[in-house]
Protein backbone atom coordinates (compact mmCIF):
# COMPACT_ATOMS: atom_id res chain seq x y z
CA UNK A 1 0.00 0.00 0.00
CA UNK A 2 1.33 3.13 -0.96
CA UNK A 3 2.74 5.36 2.31
CA UNK A 4 0.18 8.02 3.63
CA UNK A 5 2.60 10.74 2.63
CA UNK A 6 2.51 10.08 -0.85
CA UNK A 7 -1.45 10.37 -1.19
CA UNK A 8 -2.92 13.62 -2.54
CA UNK A 9 -4.30 16.24 -0.05
CA UNK A 10 -8.00 15.76 0.99
CA UNK A 11 -10.44 16.21 3.74
CA UNK A 12 -10.11 12.17 4.65
CA UNK A 13 -6.69 12.47 4.91
CA UNK A 14 -5.44 9.56 7.34
CA UNK A 15 -3.40 11.37 9.09
CA UNK A 16 -5.88 13.47 9.85
CA UNK A 17 -7.90 11.44 10.54
CA UNK A 18 -6.03 8.88 12.98
CA UNK A 19 -4.92 12.26 15.21
CA UNK A 20 -8.36 13.83 15.23
CA UNK A 21 -8.15 13.55 19.34
CA UNK A 22 -4.74 15.02 19.12
CA UNK A 23 -3.80 18.49 20.46
CA UNK A 24 -0.55 19.50 19.10
CA UNK A 25 2.42 19.87 19.05
CA UNK A 26 2.66 16.21 18.20
CA UNK A 27 4.99 13.81 16.10
CA UNK A 28 4.10 11.06 13.78
CA UNK A 29 5.19 7.84 12.43
CA UNK A 30 4.08 6.43 9.11
CA UNK A 31 4.54 2.82 9.94
CA UNK A 32 4.28 1.42 6.03
CA UNK A 33 6.78 4.15 5.08
CA UNK A 34 9.33 2.90 7.87
CA UNK A 35 8.71 -0.85 6.92
CA UNK A 36 9.53 0.15 3.39
CA UNK A 37 12.06 2.22 4.36
CA UNK A 38 13.37 -0.86 5.99
CA UNK A 39 13.26 -2.91 2.81
CA UNK A 40 14.62 -0.49 0.75
CA UNK A 41 18.31 0.04 3.01
CA UNK A 42 18.29 -4.03 3.08
CA UNK A 43 18.16 -4.06 -0.45
CA UNK A 44 20.82 -1.34 -0.80
CA UNK A 45 23.06 -3.03 1.30
CA UNK A 46 23.77 -6.14 -0.79
CA UNK A 47 23.45 -8.65 2.16
CA UNK A 48 25.55 -7.29 4.74
CA UNK A 49 23.91 -6.90 7.56
CA UNK A 50 23.13 -3.32 8.88
CA UNK A 51 24.09 -2.30 12.76
CA UNK A 52 20.65 0.39 13.19
CA UNK A 53 22.50 3.63 14.57
CA UNK A 54 19.92 4.50 17.45
CA UNK A 55 20.71 8.32 17.63
CA UNK A 56 19.15 8.18 14.34
CA UNK A 57 15.70 6.68 16.14
CA UNK A 58 15.83 7.73 20.21
CA UNK A 59 13.05 5.48 20.26
CA UNK A 60 12.77 1.65 21.64
CA UNK A 61 10.18 0.41 19.84
CA UNK A 62 11.08 1.82 16.54
CA UNK A 63 14.36 -0.04 17.46
CA UNK A 64 13.24 -3.08 18.06
CA UNK A 65 11.20 -2.85 15.13
CA UNK A 66 13.68 -3.06 12.58
CA UNK A 67 16.04 -5.35 14.51
CA UNK A 68 12.86 -7.55 14.24
CA UNK A 69 14.07 -7.87 10.41
CA UNK A 70 16.19 -10.18 8.80
CA UNK A 71 19.50 -8.55 7.53
CA UNK A 72 19.92 -6.36 11.03
CA UNK A 73 21.85 -7.07 13.65
CA UNK A 74 22.98 -5.13 16.41
CA UNK A 75 23.10 -1.22 17.67
CA UNK A 76 25.58 1.53 16.80
CA UNK A 77 24.60 3.63 20.32
CA UNK A 78 25.84 7.27 21.00
CA UNK A 79 26.35 7.05 24.57
CA UNK A 80 28.38 4.70 27.10
CA UNK A 81 25.01 5.05 29.10
CA UNK A 82 22.15 5.03 26.07
CA UNK A 83 24.24 1.70 25.81
CA UNK A 84 24.17 0.32 29.58
CA UNK A 85 20.29 1.15 29.17
CA UNK A 86 19.39 -0.95 26.27
CA UNK A 87 21.23 -3.83 27.32
CA UNK A 88 18.86 -3.36 30.44
CA UNK A 89 16.22 -3.34 28.24
CA UNK A 90 17.00 -5.90 26.44
CA UNK A 91 16.87 -4.78 23.32
CA UNK A 92 19.88 -6.26 21.91
CA UNK A 93 23.38 -7.94 23.09
CA UNK A 94 25.47 -7.00 20.75
CA UNK A 95 25.85 -2.90 21.50
CA UNK A 96 28.88 -0.73 20.05
CA UNK A 97 29.39 2.66 21.33
CA UNK A 98 30.39 4.25 18.17
CA UNK A 99 32.04 7.35 20.15
CA UNK A 100 34.66 8.00 22.80
CA UNK A 101 33.31 8.07 26.29
CA UNK A 102 34.36 10.22 29.07
CA UNK A 103 31.65 9.24 31.25
CA UNK A 104 32.94 7.87 34.42
CA UNK A 105 29.70 7.17 36.10
CA UNK A 106 28.84 4.75 33.36
CA UNK A 107 32.77 3.33 32.84
CA UNK A 108 31.99 2.18 36.61
CA UNK A 109 28.80 0.69 35.96
CA UNK A 110 30.02 -1.17 32.82
CA UNK A 111 32.92 -2.72 34.81
CA UNK A 112 30.67 -3.77 37.33
CA UNK A 113 28.29 -5.78 35.00
CA UNK A 114 29.41 -8.84 33.42
CA UNK A 115 26.60 -9.68 31.03
CA UNK A 116 26.71 -5.97 29.89
CA UNK A 117 30.70 -6.35 29.51
CA UNK A 118 30.20 -9.05 27.36
CA UNK A 119 28.08 -6.98 24.94
CA UNK A 120 29.18 -3.76 25.33
CA UNK A 121 32.06 -2.37 22.66
CA UNK A 122 33.72 0.88 23.28
CA UNK A 123 35.13 3.00 20.31
CA UNK A 124 38.79 4.42 21.09
CA UNK A 125 41.16 6.03 19.13
CA UNK A 126 44.38 6.56 21.26
CA UNK A 127 46.00 5.64 24.13
CA UNK A 128 44.62 8.88 25.94
CA UNK A 129 41.00 6.87 25.94
CA UNK A 130 42.88 3.48 27.70
CA UNK A 131 44.79 5.81 29.87
CA UNK A 132 41.10 7.43 31.17
CA UNK A 133 39.52 4.05 31.53
CA UNK A 134 41.87 2.84 33.28
CA UNK A 135 42.37 6.18 35.67
CA UNK A 136 38.12 5.56 36.26
CA UNK A 137 38.05 2.29 37.01
CA UNK A 138 41.28 1.38 38.44
CA UNK A 139 43.84 -0.68 36.85
CA UNK A 140 43.82 -4.47 36.97
CA UNK A 141 40.04 -4.01 35.96
CA UNK A 142 38.15 -7.01 34.01
CA UNK A 143 38.36 -7.21 30.12
CA UNK A 144 36.55 -4.56 28.30
CA UNK A 145 36.05 -4.78 24.73
CA UNK A 146 36.79 -1.94 22.39
CA UNK A 147 36.41 -0.93 18.59
CA UNK A 148 39.82 0.90 16.99
CA UNK A 149 38.22 4.01 15.04
CA UNK A 150 40.15 4.72 11.90
CA UNK A 151 39.83 8.44 10.09
CA UNK A 152 38.26 7.48 6.40
CA UNK A 153 38.03 11.59 5.43
CA UNK A 154 39.25 12.17 2.23
CA UNK A 155 42.38 14.45 2.13
CA UNK A 156 43.20 15.23 -1.78
CA UNK A 157 46.48 16.98 -1.05
CA UNK A 158 48.25 14.18 0.37
CA UNK A 159 51.91 15.67 1.59
CA UNK A 160 50.71 19.14 1.42
CA UNK A 161 48.55 21.28 3.83
CA UNK A 162 45.69 19.16 5.48
CA UNK A 163 42.70 19.99 3.40
CA UNK A 164 40.21 17.53 5.21
CA UNK A 165 36.66 16.73 3.47
CA UNK A 166 34.95 14.66 5.88
CA UNK A 167 34.19 14.65 9.67
CA UNK A 168 37.22 14.93 12.38
CA UNK A 169 36.82 11.90 14.43
CA UNK A 170 39.48 9.57 14.57
CA UNK A 171 43.90 10.53 14.52
CA UNK A 172 44.70 7.54 12.95
CA UNK A 173 44.21 7.79 9.76
CA UNK A 174 47.30 5.72 8.06
CA UNK A 175 46.78 1.89 8.33
CA UNK A 176 50.92 1.78 9.95
CA UNK A 177 49.31 4.23 12.46
CA UNK A 178 45.78 2.45 13.05
CA UNK A 179 48.23 -1.27 13.04
CA UNK A 180 50.46 0.44 15.77
CA UNK A 181 47.61 1.27 17.86
CA UNK A 182 46.24 -1.75 17.73
CA UNK A 183 49.73 -3.48 18.78
CA UNK A 184 49.31 -0.67 21.70
CA UNK A 185 46.19 -2.36 22.75
CA UNK A 186 46.71 -6.02 22.73
CA UNK A 187 49.55 -5.17 25.32
CA UNK A 188 47.39 -3.53 27.64
CA UNK A 189 45.94 -5.32 30.28
CA UNK A 190 42.18 -5.33 30.59
CA UNK A 191 41.17 -4.58 27.02
CA UNK A 192 40.35 -6.85 23.98
CA UNK A 193 40.32 -5.15 20.35
CA UNK A 194 37.20 -7.10 18.75
CA UNK A 195 36.66 -4.80 16.34
CA UNK A 196 37.70 -1.38 13.48
CA UNK A 197 35.03 1.49 12.34
CA UNK A 198 35.25 4.04 10.30
CA UNK A 199 32.18 6.41 9.16
CA UNK A 200 32.84 7.95 5.87
CA UNK A 201 30.65 11.54 6.33
CA UNK A 202 31.64 12.77 3.19
CA UNK A 203 29.96 10.22 1.34
CA UNK A 204 27.10 8.89 3.54
CA UNK A 205 25.71 12.38 4.91
CA UNK A 206 25.92 14.64 1.94
CA UNK A 207 23.78 14.57 -0.89
CA UNK A 208 24.77 14.04 -4.14
CA UNK A 209 21.88 15.72 -5.79
CA UNK A 210 20.93 18.87 -4.44
CA UNK A 211 17.60 20.21 -6.26
CA UNK A 212 19.09 24.00 -8.00
CA UNK A 213 22.61 22.89 -7.68
CA UNK A 214 24.19 21.25 -11.04
CA UNK A 215 27.42 22.35 -10.20
CA UNK A 216 27.55 21.90 -6.73
CA UNK A 217 26.32 18.40 -7.57
CA UNK A 218 28.52 17.61 -10.18
CA UNK A 219 31.40 18.73 -7.16
CA UNK A 220 29.92 16.07 -4.97
CA UNK A 221 29.77 13.52 -7.22
CA UNK A 222 33.53 13.51 -8.11
CA UNK A 223 34.51 13.78 -4.22
CA UNK A 224 32.63 11.14 -3.45
CA UNK A 225 34.08 8.67 -6.36
CA UNK A 226 37.97 9.90 -5.36
CA UNK A 227 37.44 9.42 -1.93
CA UNK A 228 35.54 6.02 -2.14
CA UNK A 229 38.03 4.69 -4.48
CA UNK A 230 41.00 5.97 -2.03
CA UNK A 231 39.34 4.92 1.60
CA UNK A 232 38.59 1.20 -0.33
CA UNK A 233 42.62 0.79 -0.73
CA UNK A 234 43.47 2.29 2.92
CA UNK A 235 40.83 0.46 5.09
CA UNK A 236 41.30 -2.93 3.30
CA UNK A 237 45.27 -2.55 3.99
CA UNK A 238 44.68 -1.15 7.61
CA UNK A 239 42.21 -4.12 7.86
CA UNK A 240 44.56 -6.63 6.72
CA UNK A 241 47.66 -5.25 9.00
CA UNK A 242 45.20 -5.80 12.45
CA UNK A 243 44.20 -9.06 11.00
CA UNK A 244 47.61 -10.39 11.18
CA UNK A 245 47.68 -9.39 15.02
CA UNK A 246 44.13 -10.47 16.26
CA UNK A 247 41.03 -11.85 15.60
CA UNK A 248 38.23 -8.89 14.26
CA UNK A 249 34.50 -9.63 15.13
CA UNK A 250 33.32 -6.96 13.01
CA UNK A 251 34.59 -4.30 10.44
CA UNK A 252 32.07 -1.56 10.37
CA UNK A 253 31.84 1.06 8.08
CA UNK A 254 28.79 3.33 5.92
CA UNK A 255 25.59 5.08 7.09
CA UNK A 256 22.38 5.66 4.81
CA UNK A 257 23.77 7.55 1.90
CA UNK A 258 26.87 5.48 1.79
CA UNK A 259 25.73 1.35 1.64
CA UNK A 260 26.27 0.50 -1.87
CA UNK A 261 29.98 2.09 -2.10
CA UNK A 262 30.70 0.98 1.63
CA UNK A 263 29.56 -2.26 0.73
CA UNK A 264 31.58 -2.94 -2.30
CA UNK A 265 34.84 -2.50 0.05
CA UNK A 266 35.54 -5.87 0.80
CA UNK A 267 37.02 -5.53 3.91
CA UNK A 268 33.79 -4.62 5.52
CA UNK A 269 31.95 -6.92 7.39
CA UNK A 270 28.45 -4.67 8.06
CA UNK A 271 27.17 -1.59 7.42
CA UNK A 272 25.65 1.22 10.03
CA UNK A 273 21.98 3.17 8.47
CA UNK A 274 19.63 4.58 10.77
CA UNK A 275 18.49 7.63 8.97
CA UNK A 276 17.23 5.97 6.26
CA UNK A 277 14.64 4.18 8.14
CA UNK A 278 12.31 8.03 8.77
CA UNK A 279 13.44 9.91 5.63
CA UNK A 280 14.31 13.38 7.09
CA UNK A 281 14.95 16.01 4.26
CA UNK A 282 18.72 16.02 4.74
CA UNK A 283 18.28 12.60 2.71
CA UNK A 284 16.21 14.31 0.08
CA UNK A 285 19.05 15.19 -2.36
CA UNK A 286 20.52 11.72 -3.36
CA UNK A 287 20.41 10.10 -7.12
CA UNK A 288 20.06 6.41 -6.31
CA UNK A 289 17.60 6.23 -3.26
CA UNK A 290 14.37 8.62 -1.67
CA UNK A 291 13.98 7.42 1.32
CA UNK A 292 9.80 7.69 2.32
CA UNK A 293 8.89 10.29 4.79
CA UNK A 294 7.70 8.14 7.96
CA UNK A 295 7.90 11.03 10.56
CA UNK A 296 6.61 14.31 10.64
CA UNK A 297 4.79 16.21 13.20
CA UNK A 298 1.99 18.39 13.14
CA UNK A 299 1.49 22.49 15.11
CA UNK A 300 -1.13 24.58 15.23
CA UNK A 301 -2.80 27.58 13.64
CA UNK A 302 -2.55 30.31 16.50
CA UNK A 303 -3.06 33.40 14.46
CA UNK A 304 -3.24 35.25 10.88
CA UNK A 305 -0.97 38.50 11.56
CA UNK A 306 -2.09 39.30 7.31
CA UNK A 307 -2.59 37.57 4.48
CA UNK A 308 -0.36 34.57 3.30
CA UNK A 309 0.38 34.53 6.69
CA UNK A 310 0.25 31.98 9.43
CA UNK A 311 1.83 31.56 12.65
CA UNK A 312 2.02 28.15 14.62
CA UNK A 313 2.81 27.81 17.86
CA UNK A 314 6.09 26.22 19.14
CA UNK A 315 8.51 24.91 16.06
CA UNK A 316 11.57 25.79 16.52
CA UNK A 317 13.04 22.53 15.87
CA UNK A 318 16.40 23.34 14.47
CA UNK A 319 18.40 20.62 13.32
CA UNK A 320 22.50 20.38 14.39
CA UNK A 321 25.33 20.80 12.27
CA UNK A 322 26.23 23.95 9.99
CA UNK A 323 23.71 26.33 10.63
CA UNK A 324 22.50 27.02 7.51
CA UNK A 325 18.98 26.78 5.98
CA UNK A 326 19.04 23.13 4.91
CA UNK A 327 19.23 22.49 9.06
CA UNK A 328 15.17 23.80 9.38
CA UNK A 329 12.31 21.99 9.30
CA UNK A 330 10.51 22.20 6.19
CA UNK A 331 6.65 22.36 5.81
CA UNK A 332 5.13 19.58 4.38
CA UNK A 333 1.25 20.01 4.39
CA UNK A 334 -0.53 21.77 3.03
CA UNK A 335 1.31 22.08 0.45
CA UNK A 336 3.15 25.34 -1.15
CA UNK A 337 4.28 26.40 3.08
CA UNK A 338 7.58 27.86 3.51
CA UNK A 339 9.47 29.58 6.41
CA UNK A 340 10.24 33.04 6.47
CA UNK A 341 13.81 33.99 6.43
CA UNK A 342 13.79 36.36 9.25
CA UNK A 343 11.96 34.01 11.57
CA UNK A 344 13.04 30.95 10.60
CA UNK A 345 11.42 28.09 13.03
CA UNK A 346 10.84 29.95 16.42
CA UNK A 347 11.10 28.92 19.66
CA UNK A 348 7.41 29.53 20.41
CA UNK A 349 5.99 30.88 17.39
CA UNK A 350 7.09 29.71 13.83
CA UNK A 351 5.58 31.85 11.25
CA UNK A 352 4.45 30.36 7.57
CA UNK A 353 3.89 32.04 4.23
CA UNK A 354 2.28 31.29 1.08
CA UNK A 355 -1.55 31.28 -0.72
CA UNK A 356 -2.25 28.38 1.63
CA UNK A 357 -2.21 30.13 4.65
CA UNK A 358 -5.26 31.76 3.49
CA UNK A 359 -7.17 28.49 4.09
CA UNK A 360 -5.72 28.35 7.76
CA UNK A 361 -7.23 29.73 10.75
CA UNK A 362 -6.60 28.99 14.33
CA UNK A 363 -6.47 25.41 15.20
CA UNK A 364 -6.05 24.23 11.81
CA UNK A 365 -2.55 22.06 12.03
CA UNK A 366 0.15 22.15 9.43
CA UNK A 367 2.59 18.93 8.64
CA UNK A 368 6.39 19.41 8.88
CA UNK A 369 9.71 17.42 8.25
CA UNK A 370 12.28 17.64 10.42
CA UNK A 371 16.01 17.93 8.87
CA UNK A 372 17.96 15.03 10.56
CA UNK A 373 16.42 12.06 12.12
CA UNK A 374 16.76 11.26 15.42
CA UNK A 375 16.49 14.96 17.17
CA UNK A 376 13.29 15.22 16.65
CA UNK A 377 12.76 12.55 19.77
CA UNK A 378 14.56 15.72 21.75
CA UNK A 379 11.28 17.66 21.57
CA UNK A 380 8.47 14.97 22.18
CA UNK A 381 7.92 12.53 24.68
CA UNK A 382 6.07 9.83 22.10
CA UNK A 383 5.41 8.80 18.64
CA UNK A 384 1.78 8.22 17.62
CA UNK A 385 1.97 5.41 15.03
CA UNK A 386 -0.36 5.97 12.28
CA UNK A 387 -1.04 2.73 9.72
CA UNK A 388 -3.74 2.09 7.11
CA UNK A 389 -5.10 -0.89 8.89
CA UNK A 390 -5.97 1.26 12.15
CA UNK A 391 -8.66 3.62 12.46
CA UNK A 392 -6.53 5.46 15.70
CA UNK A 393 -2.89 6.09 16.48
CA UNK A 394 -1.03 3.94 19.04
CA UNK A 395 1.53 6.10 21.20
CA UNK A 396 4.93 4.78 21.66
CA UNK A 397 7.75 6.85 24.35
CA UNK A 398 10.58 8.24 23.18
CA UNK A 399 13.76 8.24 25.08
CA UNK A 400 12.32 11.16 26.55
CA UNK A 401 9.16 9.76 26.97
CA UNK A 402 11.50 7.11 29.05
CA UNK A 403 13.03 9.80 31.51
CA UNK A 404 16.18 9.20 29.55
CA UNK A 405 18.64 11.98 27.91
CA UNK A 406 21.70 11.31 27.05
CA UNK A 407 23.15 14.04 25.67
Amino acid sequence: MPSVAARPESGQDLYEQATAHLDPPFAVVDVAAFDSNARDLLRRAGGLPIRVATKSLRCRYLIERVLARPGYRGVMCYSLAEALWLHAAGTSDDLLVAYPTADRTALRALVADTAARRHITLTIDSAAHLDFIDATVGEGHPQIRVCLELDVSWRPLPGGPVLQIGTWRSPLRSPAEAALFAETILARPGFVLVGVMGYEGQIAGVGDAPPGHPLRAALVRLIQARSAAELRERRAETVRRIRALTTLEFVNGGGTGSLESTGADESVTELAAGSGLVGPTLFDAYRKFRPRPALLYALPVVRRPGPGVATLFSGGYVASGTGTRDRLPTPFRPAGLRLTRTEGAGEVQTPVLGAAADRLGPGDRVWLRHAKAGELAERLSEYHLISPDAADTTSVPTYRGEGQCFG
